[in-house]
């Protein structure tokens, strides 16, 4: 097979940059030209934006049209991502279209772009944000086969990608089964249909406040621990991937202790997260909770916590928790008293019993899927390398 020559992109491509209506003419923003920005480069495919704008505004700014097929590439704020215009649409300042000679398929330069995500980020420059220049961007050398060796491989990496879309796919498609067992099984906690009796939380599980950051105490009499912070409280889940340790006296290592089953929801946050939980299954020994995060620890006679982590989890309970809030600016709160008050529909145990059964289930379809996705990235991550060299 024939080495293929390597050139530098600006003498095989063409570049156009974008812009920015001003926002204070409202009639610039109220037309149907997709405008792309960073934020819609969520597929590799864009075929509409969030934002739209008027002829005007292509008139009277900096912004640019590109046509269908055309590929684009970040260049400031999010270096490394690439997309191929699915539609005809404008660009912002923070995009380049980038549209290769006759030499070239796009769709090539679409995934060599992709392939070089890692070293477009190490290009980037600035005290705040990140950008590259157009010249860093013409400097980039690109390995260029024929056209039909060009074709093979755009085939070989459209396939690859494809499965893991749709790995990625049906892993949604399992995430979505649990709320909708849990409609099944109980009916819509806001309209109770089965007519569950309905106890406070504090009456079927114990509310425990953590740890307090920052106290004063005599290192001879504390220990270093691991514990869980706010930043490890997603919504449905836990991230472990830093952990912090605190100090604590021997005599508080119980009352702040995690317990498997216990359910972590935070106090305060954006609207949007707050009483964001999940549960703790004791992944680490000997872990701790700070004072900003609740451990709800149910009274498993009465309430399972998977239950209680779906119910809180639901928009039933976001609802909950945004009405009784005490909110500032971008910013809400819970107090223990308002989480105490959060009204639990109880179903029998039996029943209960029955939903954290199926849950295994489906948690075990999740672990396989997720495993399934990540050895499909990695397939598709190393043809991507070995197709240009990297």
């Amino acid at each position: 097979m024939t080495t293929p020559r390597i050139v530098p992109l600006g003498e095989i491509c063409t570049f156009v940059g974008g812009g920015t209506p001003s926002r204070k003419v409202a009639e610039y923003f109220q037309g149907d030209i997709p405008w792309a920005t960073v934020k819609d480069f969520k597929s590799y495919r864009i075929v509409d934006t969030e934002e739209h704008i008027s002829k005007t505004a292509v008139i009277g700014s900096a912004t640019n049209i590109v046509e269908p097929g055309t590929v684009l590439m970040v260049s400031r704020v999010g270096l490394g991502k690439a997309a191929i215009a699915g539609c005809r649409l404008a660009i912002n300042q923070d995009i380049k279209a980038v549209t290769p000679n006759g030499d070239v398929s796009p769709e090539y330069l679409f995934w060599f772009l992709l392939s070089q995500a890692g070293k477009i980020q190490r290009m980037g420059a600035g005290a705040t944000v990140k950008g590259v220049t157009l010249a860093d961007i013409k400097s980039i050398l690109m390995p260029l086969p024929s056209l039909p060796e060009q074709h093979r491989l755009v085939d070989i990496l459209s396939r690859a990608e494809g499965i893991v879309r749709l790995r990625r796919e049906a892993e949604k498609k399992a995430a979505e089964l649990i709320p909708a067992l849990f409609i099944d099984l109980f009916g819509n906690p806001a309209t109770n249909p089965r007519g569950w009796p309905v106890e406070r939380l504090e009456d079927v599980a114990q509310i425990i406040s953590g740890v307090t950051k920052g106290r004063r105490l005599e290192a001879a009499e504390c220990v270093e621990l691991p514990y869980m912070r706010v930043g490890n409280v997603k919504d449905g889940y836990l991230d472990l991937s830093e952990v912090k340790t605190i100090a604590v006296r021997p005599a508080e290592i119980e009352k702040y202790s995690l317990h498997p089953g216990d359910l972590l929801l935070t106090e305060g946050g954006d609207p949007d997260k707050l009483g964001r939980g999940a549960l703790w299954a004791g992944e680490i020994e000997t872990c701790l909770h700070q004072n900003h995060i609740f451990k709800v620890r149910a009274k498993r006679e009465l309430v399972q916590p998977e239950y209680l982590a779906e119910l809180t989890g639901s928009a039933y309970g976001k609802a909950y928790f945004v009405r009784i809030a005490k909110k500032t600016t971008g910013i809400a709160s819970i107090n223990r008293t308002q989480l105490g008050g959060f009204p639990i529909p109880l179903p029998p145990p039996a029943l209960q019993a029955d939903f954290v059964d199926k849950l295994a289930a489906i948690r075990s379809i999740q672990r396989q899927q997720s495993a399934a996705t990540a050895k499909a990235q990695a397939s598709f991550d190393a043809l991507l390398a070995e197709a240009f060299g990297g």
